[in-house]
């Protein structure tokens, strides 16, 4: 915290005149600091994101029915692809799907694909999407908890 001052002419002891305040900050223990809470925030992140367990009461209320039917393009083994059940080929999807959406408000559509189909059959079916103006595609997948081995 101090620093010697060699520059006494009188050659004096006294403390005053032989040490002068240092103006640096040691900010080690700042970073220190620093460092133990990004690391606390790093840990409990991930805890936040779950909440907390609700068991939610039961209703003997019928589901409300969306006035409009989601549509789920798939794509088989055999590189068939279909609207929900309506088999089509990839030349016509485009103009397909421009007829189902043409009155509709919400330009969403989800997107399945049997695995073992190559990525770029898969990127051609969603360009066709795309070129039917609909703006959001959901990729539908099977979620790896609930498959069992």
């Amino acid at each position: 915290m101090f620093a010697q001052n060699n520059n006494n002419k009188e050659g004096r002891n006294n403390l005053s005149s032989n040490y002068k305040f240092m103006s640096e900050i040691n900010i080690t223990p700042f970073v220190d600091v620093m460092l133990v809470l990004l690391v606390i925030f790093m840990v409990t992140a991930p805890m936040l994101e779950h909440g907390i367990k609700v068991h939610l009461p039961t209703a003997a209320a019928h589901a409300i029915k969306s006035p409009e039917k989601t549509i789920v393009v798939s794509i088989n083994g055999s590189r068939e692809v279909y609207i929900n059940a309506l088999k089509v080929g990839l030349p016509t999807l485009t103009s397909k799907l421009r007829a189902i959406y043409k009155n509709r408000t919400d330009k969403e559509i989800f997107l399945k694909a049997d695995s073992s189909i190559p990525y770029g059959v898969v990127i051609r079916v969603m360009a066709a999407v795309k070129m039917a103006g609909i703006s959001k595609i959901g990729m539908v997948t099977n979620n790896p908890i609930l498959i069992k081995r």
